[in-house]
């Protein structure tokens, strides 16, 4: 009984998953701005070669 009552009280654990969480959710963030700036990048260099291409004709 001693040992429930222990394990109850203890909030290591419950520390552990909420930094846990925390990472996950700033993974995501990451991972959505990361997407974000990749899809932006990619639209500004298509621009400039569109542009170099009809510059050099």
């Amino acid at each position: 009984m001693t040992f429930f009552s222990k394990l109850i009280r203890d909030e290591a654990g419950a520390t552990a998953i909420e930094y846990g969480l925390i990472a996950a959710l700033i993974a995501v963030a990451i991972m959505t701005t990361v997407s974000g700036l990749g899809s932006q990048l990619n639209t500004t260099f298509s621009k400039t070669s569109s542009q170099l291409g009809t510059a050099n004709s």
